[in-house]
Parts: structure tokens; C-alpha cells; sequence
């Protein structure tokens, strides 16, 4: 995702990039390795961020921040067009997620000034690409993965589930 990014679209080297639901930090640090200006993860879970920070320390990475919030609470401009690039791999927004990972892509667009990344599921292609055009933005595939998901919570009664999945780039009009 992000050596795409970095050399396709020139979206990371000197630029702000966010980092939304950063969990552990993967992103956000990969975005610093590959000399992002400034990447700052975003995320509600103060343990992933506790993670995130021992990851920073261990990598030793000094171009990356860390910011604790609900991004579906935040006030729409509280961030608006302030990131050159926003990266993301939202909750997809299904079971007791429902809608998810359509608030990230809400936010991620008032926060990015140039395009945003993202992951979502394929089935979801259609609906995602109606939101982008009633948005005003455009939306394009950039890749079409397969993910292997293992099983995590009780609710799952498979081992492990394959899920397709596109890599998407959002774009200002």
C-alpha cells in the first residue's frame, strides 16, 4: 500500500500524512520510513496506541505523533483539509460495526487536503463509489486484494474467512 502511494502518487515523502485508526502503528511508521514530512495516527484505543508508541521508540522514528479520539466524534472542521494525504484500513462496517467504515472515509476526506487510501471490501465497491460521486470526489481501484481473516471473536464460526477487498485512492475534484 504505502510503496504504492510513495511511488506512484508521490502522496507521502515531504508531505502530512494522517493515519486513521492507527491501531499499533504500522502505517504511521511506514509513512516515516519513507520520509512522510510528519504522519499522525489517530485512534479511540489507548492500549494500540501504547503499542504504537513502544513501536516508534523501538524503531527509533521521530517524524510521527500519536492523537487518542473517537474520529466519528469529532466536530467536522476540527481537522478539515489540515493533511496533504490520509491513509487508513478502516473497520470494514459489518456486524456490530454497520456504517464504520463509512465514518472513517467521511472524515478522511474533510481532513485531507489532496487524496485519501483506503481499504474496504469489494462487495461494498458499488455503494462506496455512489458516496464518492455524491461527495464530489473521485474514487478510483487501485488494487484488488485477497485477505485472509482469521477468526477473532465468538460470533465467528469459521476458522478463518478469505475476504476481497480494493485498495482505493480518493481524490479532490
Amino acid at each position: 500500500m504505502l510503496y504504492t502511494i510513495h511511488s506512484t502518487f508521490d502522496d507521502i515523502e515531504g508531505r502530512l500524512v494522517a493515519d486513521l485508526g492507527c491501531g499499533c502503528g504500522v502505517l504511521s511508521i511506514g509513512a516515516a520510513m519513507l520520509d512522510a514530512g510528519l504522519c499522525i495516527g489517530f485512534d479511540i484505543d489507548d492500549d494500540a496506541l501504547d503499542i504504537f508508541r513502544r513501536n516508534v521508540e523501538e524503531f527509533e522514528i521521530s517524524n510521527v505523533d500519536m492523537v487518542q479520539c473517537d474520529l466519528c466524534s469529532l466536530e467536522p472542521d476540527a481537522y478539515g483539509e489540515k493533511f496533504d494525504t490520509v491513509i487508513m484500513n478502516p473497520p470494514f462496517g459489518t456486524k456490530h460495526n454497520q456504517g464504520m467504515d463509512m465514518k472513517f472515509l467521511k472524515a478522511a476526506l474533510t481532513m485531507a487536503k489532496t487524496a485519501v487510501y483506503s481499504l474496504h471490501k469489494t462487495s461494498t465497491r458499488e455503494h462506496i463509489q455512489k458516496k464518492a460521486s455524491d461527495w464530489g470526489v473521485k474514487m478510483e481501484v487501485i488494487a484488488e486484494l485477497r485477505y485472509d481473516l482469521p477468526a477473532s471473536y465468538k460470533f465467528h464460526k469459521k476458522k478463518s474467512v478469505d475476504i476481497q477487498v480494493d485498495f482505493l485512492r480518493f481524490s479532490k475534484a
